[in-house]
C-alpha cells in the first residue's frame, strides 16, 4: 500500500475504498481540555484538509464538517466544541467508512432508577411526552407556580441518566435540592450542590449557571442537562455551559424564555426548540394556578412634574429629530443614546433628559397616595409591592414601615424577613427585581407593580408570585402614571413579547438555515 502522502497525490487528494477499510476502526473521539478531540488514523493525517474530511465524512458531509472541526496540527487531532459531537457522530455514522470509538462515558447512567413519588399534573406529563418526542431535547414553557421542577424531575426519571440542573441563583440550589429530593425519593444529602461556597458533585447536582460558566470540565461527567429559567442561558458568557457539553439531552425551563434581544432563538440550538407551552391563564381557568384580576390604577402628575416631564422629553425627542434617530429596541437606544453620550456632550443631555422624564413618571409621588389606599384596602392580607428603583423601595419601606429586600440585603436578613412574610409576621413587603425570579416567595394573595421595565418576562414572573391555588381570588394591580411613556410600558409588558406560533416558526428556519 502506498504511503498516505503518496495516496493523496495519486488520487488527486480522495482516500481508497481499499485503503479505507484498512485503517477503519481506528478513529478515536475522546476530550482534549475544554475540547472533543477526533484523533484520525495516523495514515490520514497528512492528507490536505479537503481530503481528510471527505475520507472521514464522505464529499456531500466534507464541508460540514470543516466548518465544526479545526486541526490541531501539535496534537495531530480534529478538534470540536462538545456540543457538536452528536452531529459529528451521525455524520461518520452516515458515511460509514469508519467506526468511531468514544473514549469516555457518553450516558452514564444514575445508581439507581429513580422512582417519582408523587401523581404528576396532566400538563406536567404532557410536558413530558412533548420532550420526550422531540429526542429528550427543548424547552418548556410553564407558568411561575405550576411545578416546573416536577418537569425537571419526570425527566431524570425519564433517561435515568446522570444530571446537571443549573439555576441562576444560589437560592435555587437548596429549592430544587428539596424538591428533587421529594419528587424522586432521594436523600436530599444524596443530590450535590456546586455554588455559593458548595462544591458537591453527585449524579444529581445543581449548580449555578456562575459555576457551570467557570467549571466546564464538570459537564462532561452527566448525560443530561437541566436549564432552569433557561433565558439566562444565551448571555455570552453562559452559553459557553451548552456549548462545552457533550450530551444533546437537554430540557430548558423558563415562565417567558422571550428576550427583548431576541437572543432566545439561541435556545433553538443551545438546548432544542420550544416544545411545550402553558398560559397563567390556562392553568388558571382549569384551577391548577389561582384564579385572578389585573387592575391597571391611573395616577396624575402634580403640574409642577408635569412641566418638567414635558420640558425633558421635548429635549429628548429634539435630539431624536436633529441627529434623524430610530430608537426601536433597547439595543437602539443603548447604541445609539447611551454609548453616544461617552463622547458627545448632546448625546449625554438627551441621555439625561429622558432619565429625568422616565424617573418621573415611573416615581410620580402620587403612586404613594394610591399605594397607601390599597394598603388599607388589603389590610389583613399579604401584599408584596415591586418598584423598578431601589431608592423607591427604600422610600415606600421608611413611609409605611415595612420590610424591604434588595440586592443589598443580606443573605441572612433577606431570609428572616422572608420567613416572618411566610408565617404572618409581616403583611407587607416592597421589593425591587431581586425577587422577580430566583427565590421562593411565601404565597401571597396581592401584588401591586409600583412600576417596571416593559418586558413580558418581568411582569409574568410578578404576576405569578400570586398564583399559587387559593380559595380567594388573587390580583395584580399596576400604578401607572397617566398621559406617559409610562403607559406605552404597561402596554407592553401587557403583551407578549412574540405571540408563540411566530416563536416556533423562527426556530424552525433558523433550524433550516443550520441545515
Amino acid at each position: 500500500m502506498p504511503s498516505a502522502g503518496n495516496a493523496g497525490r495519486a488520487t488527486g487528494g480522495e482516500w481508497r475504498m481499499s485503503e479505507r477499510q484498512n485503517i477503519s476502526d481506528h478513529l478515536v473521539i475522546e476530550w482534549r481540555g475544554r475540547d472533543i478531540a477526533l484523533v484520525p488514523p495516523a495514515a490520514l493525517w497528512a492528507l490536505p484538509d479537503e481530503a481528510l474530511y471527505a475520507a472521514l465524512f464522505g464529499p456531500r458531509e466534507a464541508d460540514g464538517a470543516r466548518a465544526r472541526l479545526a486541526r490541531d496540527a501539535r496534537a495531530k487531532v480534529l478538534r470540536a466544541r462538545p456540543m457538536d459531537l452528536a452531529t459529528i457522530q451521525a455524520a461518520l455514522l452516515a458515511h460509514g467508512a469508519f467506526r468511531a470509538r468514544v473514549a469516555f462515558e457518553e450516558r452514564p447512567a444514575l445508581p439507581e432508577p429513580p422512582q417519582v413519588a408523587l401523581l404528576p399534573r396532566p400538563y406536567q406529563e404532557e410536558a413530558l411526552t412533548a420532550w420526550v418526542a422531540e429526542g429528550c431535547r427543548g424547552v418548556v414553557v410553564l407558568p411561575t407556580g405550576s411545578g416546573k421542577t416536577i418537569v425537571g424531575a419526570l425527566a431524570i426519571a425519564e433517561v435515568g441518566l446522570w444530571t446537571l440542573v443549573v439555576v441562576p441563583t444560589i437560592d435555587l440550589l437548596a429549592q430544587w435540592r428539596a424538591a428533587l429530593a421529594g419528587a424522586l425519593s432521594y436523600d436530599p444529602a444524596a443530590l450535590g450542590l456546586y455554588g455559593g461556597g458548595a462544591r458537591e458533585v453527585r449524579p444529581i447536582t445543581i449548580i449555578t449557571y456562575e459555576s457551570a460558566q467557570l467549571h466546564t470540565e464538570l459537564l462532561r461527567h452527566f448525560g443530561l442537562l437541566i436549564f432552569d429559567e433557561c433565558h439566562h442561558l444565551p448571555a455570552p458568557s453562559y452559553r459557553q455551559i451548552a456549548e462545552g457539553a457533550h450530551t444533546p439531552l437537554r430540557l430548558g425551563l423558563s415562565a417567558t424564555p422571550e428576550r427583548a434581544d431576541q437572543e432566545h432563538l439561541a435556545l433553538d440550538q443551545l438546548i432544542g426548540p420550544e416544545v411545550y407551552r402553558r398560559e397563567p391563564e390556562d392553568l388558571s381557568a382549569a384551577r391548577y394556578l389561582a384564579a385572578y384580576d389585573e387592575h391597571r390604577l391611573s395616577v396624575a402628575l402634580a403640574p409642577d412634574e408635569r412641566e418638567r416631564y414635558e420640558a425633558a422629553r421635548a429635549a429628548y425627542r429634539g435630539y431624536i429629530g436633529k441627529r434623524h434617530l430610530v430608537i426601536r429596541t433597547p439595543a437602539d437606544f443603548q447604541r445609539k443614546i447611551l454609548w453616544a453620550s461617552a463622547r458627545d456632550p448632546e448625546a449625554r443631555a438627551a441621555m439625561l433628559a429622558w432619565r429625568e422624564a422616565r424617573s418621573l413618571a415611573l416615581n410620580a409621588p402620587a403612586k404613594l397616595t394610591r399605594l397607601e389606599d390599597l394598603f388599607a384596602c388589603h389590610r389583613e392580607e399579604r401584599v408584596l409591592v415591586f418598584s423598578e428603583y431601589n431608592a423607591v423601595v427604600d422610600a415606600v419601606s421608611r413611609r409605611f414601615r415595612i420590610p424591604a429586600i434588595t440586592y443589598k440585603t443580606p443573605a441572612e436578613e433577606r431570609r428572616l424577613i422572608l420567613e416572618r412574610f411566610r408565617a404572618g409576621h409581616y403583611t407587607k413587603l416592597v421589593t425591587g427585581r431581586v425577587l422577580n425570579e430566583g427565590v421562593d416567595i411565601p404565597d401571597c394573595g396581592v401584588a401591586i407593580i409600583i412600576s417596571g421595565n416593559s418586558t413580558r418576562r418581568e411582569y409574568v414572573q410578578r404576576l405569578g408570585r400570586v398564583l399559587r391555588p387559593k380559595a380567594t381570588r388573587a390580583v395584580l394591580y399596576e400604578l401607572v402614571t397617566e398621559e406617559t411613556t409610562e403607559e406605552r410600558v404597561a402596554d407592553r409588558r401587557r403583551e407578549r413579547d412574540q405571540p408563540p406560533d411566530q416563536v416556533r416558526d423562527q426556530n424552525r428556519e433558523s433550524r433550516q438555515k443550520r441545515q
